[in-house]
């Protein structure tokens, strides 16, 4: 399946497995993405997503997102929208 790059996290919360999404492309709910660390790759539906602590449905380039992920991420990992 075809992806393309839409963020870098920079930052994951282990305590509440929430990871700091900064967006090089747009994002909303209902998205598959695939989070490639340097331990592998891993692949989710976005089920929500928040600003500044408020809900928001979609989000776009250059905004900093908070994103509940399936796995504990180190490092900066790199996301990607899979496309059917």
């Amino acid at each position: 399946m075809p992806k393309t790059e839409v963020g870098k996290v920079t930052h994951f919360f282990d305590h509440i497995g929430v990871g700091v999404l900064e967006l090089s492309g747009g994002l909303k709910v209902g998205d598959k993405i695939a989070v490639e660390t340097h331990e592998g790759e891993f692949e989710q539906v976005v089920d929500s997503m928040q600003i500044d602590k408020q809900p928001v449905k979609s989000a776009k380039k250059g905004q900093a997102i908070g994103i509940k992920l399936a796995q504990p991420v180190k490092g900066k990992a790199i996301v990607y929208k899979v496309t059917e």
